[in-house]
């Protein structure tokens, strides 16, 4: 049986980051049954606020659709970082991202949040684990989020299934929109996310983890995405995104994109070299 623990606040995320990049060696083993909850959290106005701004999103009375990703990714960040947990937290690379948003959650609501592990799953560059949230206010879910996660190089344990990686969109030859992603996308990002993981904040850091620049994170292309097609997302949405090649600070990107089943089809693809970096789905639920 699961072990749930409420923590009553929120882990410092500079400091678990430290704390697993000195555990990263001899980890091993099956995946802990435990699950991190925090519960009655407030959305801080100022933070929600700041991450619009910095992903595209309008200001509203509703949180946009990956805000509450904010709020668990602490939590998420506390299991991987304990030396109970398999894989290392250093040099993971998220591959894919699913939000199941159930309804609009207000930027006003009080918010329990609840996060565990599960799917230690087979990749053929090593192996991959999700990582889950669920978002529930006055006792009702309102959002969940599973996020994958590849470790190269380690082993999943014997009989585990195979990674599923994989987000099948239609051909997209028409191009929406083009940005330029400055170079200090990660660093800002990172202060309104706490996601202070190196990869993303410097050339330096990010050389350190085999890099040759600091590169976007994958929460940020999904989100900026996302908030360019703000007021033609279903109200309740099921999302789901594979993260391809990484986003290289700067760079210049185009959104393609074409309606599907109600919803939309979108890739976040190189303007000079056509190499995705995202390619996704929205679907009504």
């Amino acid at each position: 049986m699961a072990e749930r623990t409420v923590l009553a606040e929120a882990p410092n995320l500079p400091a678990l980051f430290g704390r697993a990049a000195l555990s990263a060696r001899g980890r091993g083993g099956d995946l802990p049954a435990t699950r991190l909850a925090r519960v009655g959290v407030p959305v801080d106005a100022a933070q929600a606020a700041d991450y619009a701004r910095v992903c595209g999103f309008p200001l509203t009375d509703t949180l946009p659709v990956t805000f509450p990703h904010l709020l668990a990714f602490p939590l998420q960040v506390a299991l991987m970082a304990d030396p109970a947990f398999p894989l290392a937290l250093p040099g993971l690379v998220h591959v894919r991202n699913s939000i199941s948003s159930i309804r609009p959650v207000r930027a006003s609501a009080e918010l329990d949040v609840e996060v565990w592990a599960e799917r230690f799953a087979a990749h053929v560059r090593g192996a991959t684990v999700d990582l889950c949230a669920s978002v529930s206010t006055g006792g009702t879910e309102v959002w969940r989020g599973r996020s994958t996660y590849l470790a190269r190089g380690a082993t999943a344990p014997a009989g585990a299934p195979d990674a599923d990686v994989t987000v099948d969109v239609v051909a997209l030859d028409r191009t929406a929109a083009q940005w330029r992603v400055p170079a200090d996308t990660g660093r800002r990002y990172a202060k309104v996310s706490g996601d202070v993981n190196p990869i993303h904040l410097s050339t330096l850091s990010a050389k350190a983890f085999g890099f040759k620049r600091a590169i976007a994170h994958g929460m940020w292309v999904q989100a900026r995405a996302l908030a360019a097609l703000s007021g033609r997302l279903p109200e309740a949405a099921d999302v789901d995104v594979a993260f391809r090649k990484p986003l290289f600070l700067p760079s210049t990107v185009t959104l393609g994109t074409e309606q599907v089943d109600g919803g939309w089809d979108l890739a976040v693809r190189n303007a000079g070299s056509g190499a995705e970096h995202l390619v996704g789905t929205v679907r009504p639920r």
